[in-house]
């Protein structure tokens, strides 16, 4: 029976595991959870992930391990799948042994929490999908990555990975990495680029404005550089069929991209190293819809519609095709990420994003309802 083109599959959703939030537990410094009491004398846990976390960090619980709470979110919004990811920040606080283990167990647990998941309706297809892990740290050997590769391709429910955007040695753009890109391309396993660390504190100021600014601003614009880095480094030349999820939209990189490919134009150190424009290669990408608003979501469908414009040869300039470019953008909700005030509201994070695909203009029935399942479907082989 094949699945419903209706079904809402949310592709950007996260999970702290059991074995994951013990070893967080276990720590005293960044990353780690921290028991604190609260003014009403209740035990309350608090993730803190970054250096100078506002408030003391952010409030954890049930929704960010339990999988059953992870079940009444998706069945509360009415969504049917999600491809589930570890949240940042990763393995990248461990030393390399240590990383390796973890991965690999992480990776078996998150098939273990997908695979004995409920079923979609009649269907023999799972609820839950997951991202696995690679341990992207200094002085991790090649073969090790490689080996992490295997596993991962070789657990049915898991189908891709989630990557910080540090890599190793000097970056994602390393080309230490390209044996890795090759196994991941081979494997046909979906890259899901996230962000963790922003950018530089200092670019804020003094003011006191929460997670704001870091979060708002510093992860799409970490994002943005590491994917250039990526268009700048050749990898996509190199491994054309290498599939790039992006979250948070792309951050800034649809609206630098002609400023990207100007500015590439007029540098000699970079002006012949690519093959195509590099507007070409944002239709080389897969984005998330986390952008909250249905003229952003026009305007990224529109840069991602007009890459096929910019392959050596074409001569036409046909207007930008917005329904194009929805093909590659798949619906998220970076659950258990910005949990609304009530608890009996439902998310802003679900609501708005989908209130967004609904509203774009341009975009048919059949456009929306790729975003909001369907290509999800088709990307990540859900078929029965």
């Amino acid at each position: 029976m094949p699945l419903s083109a209706k079904l809402v599959v949310d592709i950007h959703t996260h999970v702290y595991l059991p074995r994951y939030a013990a070893l967080l537990r276990s720590r005293s410094s960044v990353p780690f959870i921290r028991s604190t009491t609260t003014h009403q004398g209740t035990s309350e846990d608090r993730l803190l992930i970054l250096d100078h976390e506002p408030s003391g960090g952010r409030p954890v619980g049930a929704q960010y391990w339990d999988r059953e709470e992870k079940l009444k979110f998706m069945d509360k919004h009415g969504i049917d799948i999600s491809i589930v990811s570890s949240a940042n920040p990763w393995l990248d606080f461990l030393p390399a042994s240590q990383a390796r283990t973890l991965a690999s167990e992480l990776n078996n647990d998150l098939e273990q929490y997908c695979s004995t998941s409920p079923v979609v309706g009649n269907h023999k297809v799972k609820r839950l999908y997951g991202l696995g892990l690679l341990p992207l740290v200094p002085e991790i050997t090649t073969s090790a990555l490689l080996e992490i590769v295997r596993q991962i391709g070789s657990l049915p429910h898991l189908r891709g990975l989630i990557m910080g955007t540090r890599g190793i040695g000097k970056g994602l753009d390393d080309e230490a990495l390209d044996p890795v890109w090759a196994a991941i391309e081979n494997a046909g396993l979906i890259v899901f680029l996230h962000p963790h660390y922003g950018v530089d504190g200092s670019a804020w100021g003094d003011k006191g404005n929460g997670h704001v600014l870091p979060l708002a601003l510093g992860f799409p614009f970490e994002t943005t550089t590491a994917a250039t880095r990526l268009i700048l480094s050749g990898v996509f030349d190199k491994f054309p069929s290498l599939r790039l999820l992006l979250a948070h939209s792309g951050g800034a990189l649809p609206a630098l991209s002609s400023r990207l490919a100007s500015c590439i134009g007029h540098d000699p150190i970079v002006a012949s190293r690519l093959k195509h424009d590099a507007r070409y290669y944002l239709g080389k990408l897969y984005l998330d819809a986390v952008a909250y608003g249905p003229e952003e979501l026009g305007f990224v469908s529109d840069v991602i519609s007009r890459a096929e414009r910019y392959k050596p040869g074409t001569s036409t300039k046909n207007a930008a095709n917005r329904s194009v470019g929805s093909k590659r953008m798949l619906f998220g909700t970076d659950h258990p990420f910005f949990p609304p005030l009530s608890s009996s509201n439902k998310w802003a994070s679900v609501t708005e994003n989908l209130e967004a695909i609904a509203d774009v203009e341009g975009w048919s029935e059949e456009d929306k309802d790729g975003v909001r399942g369907r290509n999800a479907i088709s990307l990540f082989n859900l078929e029965e």
